[in-house]
């Protein structure tokens, strides 16, 4: 079973309707699925790979080896030989993008600063692109899910952040996660992921299945916000990272949210009109709010993180 992979250039052709089927189905059935011919050009993304790397290994990997929690704990386990498992910290190397906090980008690495900029412009414009396939798929207005991200009006509210991950070699990959499993809190997912180190996994029907590296393709998933506009036709999947003991995976998340004051509950047009709100499957809430239940919730079920919010 492997993740669908879907040619995004052929929305504007005769294939049209198949890749909006495809795109349909990678929302409904997987929450995962891998765009390739997106748009991005190769050369923009060779420079966002050597940019990233050659920051992690400038500024981020020293500190990463000789500071970092969950290598202390996990080499005080490997000495006590107990066979425990380190549960509760990650084995990740990471740090968060956003315009709000550009003076925090990392300075050191030549041309990391212009060359991410430029990638998370043309990202976010991927995003609008592939939330409108949505919108039209859902039989939802055209620009729906971008509105309610941004509070409902034509601003440009919503939140969208790069999280610049390294996973690297791990000497005792089975004593400690990569990234525990948990759900995406917001909205659109955009990934960049390694091309060649895997570890990426999806649990789809039970069974914990691989996200295939592709070179240069773009993984997008549906987070908790789209399950809940969507009324539960799309769904947040569960997902996690895989410590491996070679290569230094990266991985560049990029997160189109809604805006902390966005209300968001289920489309009008996806809820049965007989059905009152408090029998809905999903409750309305301000998404800050749900953010506040989440970073407490992260690793936990996310049901009880849609009640939590709803009783707020």
């Amino acid at each position: 079973m492997a993740i669908p992979v879907i040619d995004f250039s052929k929305l504007n052709g005769e294939e049209r309707a198949k890749t909006m089927a495809q795109i349909a189905n990678g929302c409904e059935e997987w929450g995962f699925f891998q765009l390739v011919n997106h748009g991005i050009s190769e050369e923009l993304l060779e420079r966002v790979k050597k940019a990233s790397m050659e920051c992690y290994k400038k500024e981020r990997e020293e500190d990463f080896h000789n500071s970092n929690t969950a290598v202390k704990m996990l080499n005080d386990l490997v000495e006590k030989k107990s066979g425990e498992k380190l549960e509760n910290m990650d084995w990740e190397d990471v740090f968060l993008l956003s315009d709000e906090n550009k003076s925090e980008w990392p300075s050191k690495t030549p041309g990391f600063k212009e060359t991410m900029a430029e990638y998370r412009s043309e990202l976010k414009k991927l995003g609008e692109k592939v939330m409108e396939v949505m919108d039209e798929n859902l039989g939802l207005p055209r620009g729906f899910i971008k509105k309610a991200f941004n509070g409902g009006d034509g601003g440009d509210n919503a939140f969208f952040g790069t999280k610049v991950a390294h996973y690297p070699p791990c000497p005792h990959p089975e004593m400690v996660n990569g990234l525990r499993a948990h759900t995406d809190a917001g909205g659109v997912i955009l990934l960049f992921q390694d091309d060649k180190v895997g570890g990426l996994q999806i649990l789809k029907d039970g069974e914990w299945i691989n996200v295939q590296p592709i070179p240069n393709a773009i993984v997008i998933n549906t987070g908790d916000q789209i399950e809940v506009l969507s009324n539960g036709r799309y769904k947040s999947v569960w997902h996690r990272v895989m410590a491996m003991p070679e290569g230094n995976r990266r991985s560049i998340a990029s997160f189109y949210n809604p805006s902390l004051k966005a209300t968001i509950a289920p489309a009008p047009q996806l809820v049965e009109k007989v059905k009152r709100e408090e029998d809905q499957g999903y409750p309305k809430f301000v998404f800050g709010d749900y953010m506040s239940v989440y970073a407490k919730q992260k690793f936990l079920p996310k049901e009880p993180r849609f009640h939590s919010v709803k009783a707020m």
